[in-house]
Parts: C-alpha cells; sequence; structure tokens
C-alpha cells in the first residue's frame, strides 16, 4: 500500500512515521526546496509526549523549559508583578522549538522513504480503487493520499473545496520571532507577559538560547493588516508602551526569519473523502493561542497509524480514526477561543476578567521562599 504525504511539517513527517510502521511505502512531497529548521515557541503537552513516544522519536526530541523559570506581568510603563504564563498551565507543558520538533521526526525517519522537495500537487482525482496525483510528471497512483500541508492547504483545496469553506478568523494577528540575547533588565529564564486590551507582548525563555517573542494584536480586517510591512504594522500599535516593547521591536529588523500572519481555526464537517485525507492544521488548525498544534498532529498521526493497523478495510478504518480524533479537536478548538482572550483580551471587560482569574490563580500557585528570621 503506497501513500502520499503532503508537507514535511510536524503532522507530514508524524504521518509518514506512523505509516511506515503500520506497513505502509510512504511517498513525502515538500513544496520548498529544503526542510526548514528554526521556528518559533512550541509547547508539547502530556498527550504529545505521549505521542511522540508513540512514534519514537520522543528520546530524541529537545526540550528546553528553564528549570527555574518565573513569569512577570509588566505593564505599559515598565512595572514588573510576580504572575503565572504559558509554562505554568496544568500538565506542565515543556517549552521547545518547532523546529526541535521537526528535527526529532526527522531523525525519525526511516532511511527508505522516499522525499520530494520542490514540488506538490496540481491536480488529484480519485477512484473506488486509487487516488491519481499530478505531481508535475503526470498522474501518478496512490492507495492514500495525506494532506499534512498546513492552514492554507492545497490538498483541501483540491479534495474539499476553497478555503473560505473552512477557514475561520479570530480576528487577531499574530508576529513571533527569536531574539538574539534576554530582555535587558530579566534573566534568559523569564517569561514575560504584557497584556492590554487589543495588544500583548509575550516572551517565552529557554534553558539553552536566547527567548522567542510574540507580538499578539486584535484587527477589524487582518487581510489589509497582512499587507503592511509587520515591523511598520507593530510599531504603530505598540508606539505608546514602554520598555522593553521598544527593544523588542529593534531585534526584529535584525531576527532571520519571522512568522506574520493573521489567527483563523480550520473547521471541517469531515476530514476524509474516499482515499483523501487531511491531518494537522490542515484538518483542524487549533491556532497558536491553543498551544496544541504540534502536540495534536502527532496524536492524529499514532492515531491513523493504529486505525491502520486494525485490520478494517481503509474506508472503516479512516471513519473510526476520524471518530476517534473528533471529540478531542473539537474541545481543543473551543478551548482555543477562551485561551485566545488569555494571550490577548479582545476587549476591556475581558481584560477585566483575565486580571482577576489569572492573579488569583498566581496567589494560590506562587511560592516565594519566605525571608530568614534572625534569632537574638
Amino acid at each position: 500500500m503506497r501513500a502520499l504525504v503532503v508537507g514535511l511539517g510536524v503532522s507530514g513527517m508524524a504521518a509518514a512515521i506512523a505509516l511506515s510502521g503500520a506497513g505502509w511505502t510512504p511517498v513525502i512531497v515538500e513544496r520548498a526546496s529544503a526542510r526548514r529548521t528554526g521556528g518559533y515557541f512550541v509547547g508539547l503537552f502530556p498527550a504529545g509526549k505521549k505521542a511522540a513516544s508513540q512514534l519514537g522519536v520522543l528520546d530524541r526530541m529537545h526540550l528546553r523549559t528553564p528549570a527555574d523559570h518565573r513569569t512577570w506581568a509588566v505593564d505599559a510603563g515598565g512595572e514588573r508583578r510576580r504572575s503565572i504564563g504559558f509554562l505554568d498551565q496544568p500538565g506542565q507543558p515543556e517549552g521547545t522549538m518547532r523546529g526541535d520538533v521537526e528535527a526529532a521526526l526527522w531523525d525519525g525517519l526511516s532511511p527508505d522513504i522516499e522525499i520530494r522537495f520542490g514540488t506538490g500537487p496540481r491536480a488529484l482525482r480519485q477512484t473506488a480503487d486509487a487516488a491519481y496525483v499530478d505531481l508535475g510528471a503526470g498522474d501518478e497512483r496512490f492507495d492514500l493520499v495525506i494532506g499534512a500541508d498546513g492552514l492554507r492547504s492545497t490538498v483541501r483545496r483540491l479534495a474539499f473545496g476553497p478555503d473560505e469553506r473552512f477557514l475561520r478568523p479570530a480576528r487577531s494577528m499574530i508576529c513571533t520571532f527569536s531574539l538574539d540575547a534576554p530582555v535587558p533588565g530579566y534573566s534568559g529564564s523569564d517569561q514575560l507577559a504584557l497584556v492590554e486590551p487589543g495588544r500583548a507582548l509575550w516572551v517565552f525563555p529557554y534553558r539553552d538560547r536566547p527567548p522567542t517573542a510574540l507580538f499578539a494584536y486584535r484587527a477589524a480586517d487582518v487581510d489589509v493588516e497582512l499587507r503592511k510591512d509587520p515591523a511598520e504594522a507593530l510599531a504603530a500599535r505598540y508606539a505608546d508602551m514602554g520598555e522593553p516593547v521598544p527593544w523588542v521591536l529593534d531585534r526584529l529588523a535584525h531576527a532571520p526569519e519571522r512568522l506574520f500572519d493573521s489567527v483563523r481555526q480550520v473547521r471541517m464537517p469531515r476530514w476524509h473523502r474516499g482515499r483523501v485525507l487531511l491531518l494537522g492544521d490542515a484538518a483542524w488548525c487549533l491556532t497558536l493561542y491553543s498551544g496544541m498544534g504540534a502536540s495534536t498532529g502527532m496524536m492524529g498521526a499514532a492515531a491513523l497509524g493504529d486505525a491502520l493497523t486494525s485490520g478494517l478495510p481503509l474506508p472503516r478504518a479512516l471513519g473510526a480514526w476520524e471518530r476517534t480524533m473528533r471529540p478531542t479537536i473539537r474541545a481543543h478548538q473551543l478551548i482555543a477561543h477562551v485561551k485566545g482572550e488569555g494571550f490577548v483580551p479582545s476587549n476591556p471587560f475581558n481584560h477585566g476578567v483575565r486580571r482577576l482569574v489569572v492573579g488569583q490563580a498566581a496567589k494560590l500557585l506562587i511560592r516565594e521562599p519566605r525571608p530568614a528570621i534572625g534569632l537574638s
């Protein structure tokens, strides 16, 4: 059984590993000319670690959570107070980078797996017995096609319809990039949260490299924002905020890579049609705010491997896989809206609720050492 995997990201490589383990012969195609490295902050939750272990790559994964990390809430004038942030969530997610997860999966791929760079599907048609994909040299036959090609998936457009049928905008923009040094006045293991109604700056720490910055802001028309230069858009939106915002903005101009994009979820009534299946962001993009993108991509791949070794005929196996994954994904899509308000509140009322909830949680979770009392 031969499968085409479109996309060499987390979900695509995880799917290829699972397919190989199930006795299939995967072929991976990637439209880029080489494998991506680097990337932005990723949280790996317990369910994601379990899936990575099932795929045999957890021990290869470089996890970077600082052992002594602390979170600071910083106001627009630069005043700080102890707080809680992403790394303090229940389950204690591990902080890492997208490139770290992808590097572990890359090392876990069988050397027998064929990988083609600089290509992707141009057309796709199905019969009862096979899927035929034009990769630039005429139709090629596969028993299964997996679209793991991200939020703006080509496979999804070819097999299910145009993007506008499935993309749900969150009226929010993000810009994330790596810093070249810790924020002045803070240690390299400090997490920073500058959160106001409609805009926020987060700084995520690592134990062995400089932090990652994430600007997030609300926008009535994200298409207008996408046409702007990122540095100019952020400078205008954050102009009246004090340090460390100006220092972080200055680093954006020198960042070797950055992600500037709108925040959207993917909502679909089904993730497979015939012999075509969508996985990861192509099927259910949870948004960056959920923190579960990498975890659910590997979870979906591991579950697909289980389904394909169940002994069921392929159509029933794909249906069983979807029924297994849907409740989990639906829950995380709903939770992502709440988490989005935690990252960047959409209005003053939600900002007030956030401050109250985070403040109370911080009182319960933060245990500062008591000063020693001398005896005379």
